[in-house]
């Protein structure tokens, strides 16, 4: 009853706070002082900036534009703090260095306003780097007060469905995305510098292909089919380099109908590349250069620190089979009784594997040992190689051991940070395993993949010895930035609707 109490006064506090400035904002438009009708104020420099450049700046006269973050008065002199995209930098306001109508306006104003300034810096008595502003002007009038100042805005599902309030209150967000942005940028550059191009793919396909996940369906209305949004851009890739161009990559957003937790969001973001005439090596050396390159570009070493771990991106990653890893830590070993599923399940039970809904081969039993028990001790970046060829339906199996194929994932703390392959180019392997797919899915898998009788086509044709790589560019923002949850690097993340 109490917290209902404090609840309804804490809102009605919040409504009178919400009038008052409606009612200033109403004042100013009745005398001609709508700040709505400013379209245009110059900003000559930004706060950083100016802190970065002082020595030389000093005196200079300067337009500056951004949020007030607190207001201190003390009669005559006014103190403030101003936000701009780069930080923020203090404002000194004096009743007798101003236009007196245009400070007493400035006065009025309220934290959350967002002004324009012209301004001289300086520094003050006490040594703080400042702007002794000349004219304050109003440019958008803040109706709702800003998050309590020493608390911010702390609930973190709050902080996802208000990321507009997220990003002004708390810089750390706004690191994320910066992040997140350079590492794009440079993968960019690693690729397109290795004579990749980059390339566009459907998002809405009538086969949903590529990988092993449920998709989302809409309805295409002129053509009256349904359409499946991209669960990968795969297929569409590789019929590329049928086409010649020998290297592609998209980034891409990808949407699977899946759960969501820290890790995983419905929609998401990949990059995905495929190189002719290489193979799983080359991927690995790629998606290494590219992971190690940005940590290093990004934070000038190649430590980090990421889920409670000392991690450590130096180049030269770890490589190891599948079968290896898993004898590695469990004991067993699989390839000595290669393609017996009843010794498998015998290692694997062993082993304490769950294996209840599993089918009953060597391959899928392998898998399993690895993901349930391998997986979340993989801390330091290793490549796991030669999956069985039946959690692989896209990749060339291997010529030493049919039942494997050539396919990577790379993992970091127990995450999978990339998934790669030296890609099936025979059609009639590729129509045998799609056929075995679209079974899995006849059952009731709504996770296998579909047919698709117009890649088996493009192969019929010729695709080259492939290389092909995906990774996830949330997962490696997560890295790269520290954070245990998907949705801080994603800046608006699917939420549950509230009531």
């Amino acid at each position: 009853m109490a917290d209902q109490i404090n609840q309804t006064e804490q809102q009605q506090d919040l409504n009178q706070l919400l009038q008052v400035r409606r009612d200033k904002l109403k004042v100013m438009q009745e005398e001609g002082r709508d700040p709505f009708h400013i379209t245009k104020f110059d900003v000559s420099h930004h706060a950083q900036e100016i802190k970065e450049n002082f020595d030389a700046m000093e005196g200079m006269e300067v337009t500056i534009a951004g949020r007030l973050m607190s207001k201190r008065g003390m009669g005559k002199v006014s103190f403030c703090d101003l936000q701009d995209k780069s930080g923020r930098i203090q404002l000194y306001a004096r009743k007798d260095e101003m236009d007196e109508t245009n400070y007493n306006h400035f006065k009025k104003y309220d934290i959350g306003d967002i002004v324009g300034v012209l301004g001289e810096v300086f520094r003050t008595q006490r040594g703080e780097m400042s702007v002794r502003a000349k004219e304050i002007t109003l440019l958008s009038k803040s109706l709702r007060p800003l998050p309590e100042k020493f608390h911010g805005l702390t609930d973190k599902e709050l902080r996802y469905r208000q990321r507009y309030v997220d990003l002004i209150m708390n810089p750390e967000a706004k690191r994320c995305f910066e992040i997140r942005s350079q590492f794009v940028s440079y993968l960019r550059r690693y690729l397109d510098d290795l004579g990749f191009m980059e390339v566009e793919t459907p998002v809405l396909s009538p086969i949903a292909g590529g990988a092993n996940a449920r998709p989302f369906i809409t309805h295409h209305n002129t053509l009256d089919i349904d359409m499946y949004m991209r669960i990968a851009t795969e297929l569409h890739l590789k019929r590329l380099i049928v086409g010649g161009m020998e290297r592609v990559y998209e980034v891409g957003r990808i949407f699977r109908n899946e759960g969501m937790d820290t890790k995983h969001n419905p929609e998401f973001t990949t990059c995905e590349l495929y190189q002719a005439y290489t193979n799983l090596d080359g991927m690995m050396d790629i998606l290494e250069g590219i992971l190690s390159g940005a940590c290093y570009a990004i934070h000038g070493t190649y430590q980090l620190k990421w889920l409670g771990n000392d991690i450590d991106l130096t180049p030269g990653w770890r490589r190891l089979t599948m079968a290896d890893a898993v004898k590695e830590v469990t004991g067993a070993d699989f390839m000595a009784v290669l393609g017996d599923a009843d010794a498998a399940a015998q290692l694997a039970k062993a082993a304490h594997v769950d294996l209840e809904g599993v089918p009953h081969t060597w391959g899928n039993i392998l898998y399993e040992t690895f993901d349930q028990k391998v997986e979340e001790t993989l801390v330091q970046p290793v490549f796991i190689t030669m999956y069985p060829v039946e959690v692989s339906p896209l990749a060339k199996r291997s010529p030493e051991c049919p039942a494997l194929t050539e396919r990577y994932e790379a993992f970091v703390c127990g995450c999978e940070m990339g998934n790669a392959f030296s890609e099936l180019n025979d059609p009639i392997d590729q129509y045998e395993r799609f056929k075995a797919q679209a079974e899995k899915r006849a059952g009731g898998d709504e996770e296998a993949d579909m047919m698709d009788e117009d890649f088996v086509l493009a192969l019929e044709y010729g695709m080259p010895p492939t290389g092909g790589l995906g990774f996830g560019i949330d997962r490696c923002a997560m890295m790269l930035c520290g954070t245990d949850s998907i949705r801080d690097v994603i800046l608006f993340p699917t939420m549950k609707p509230l009531d």
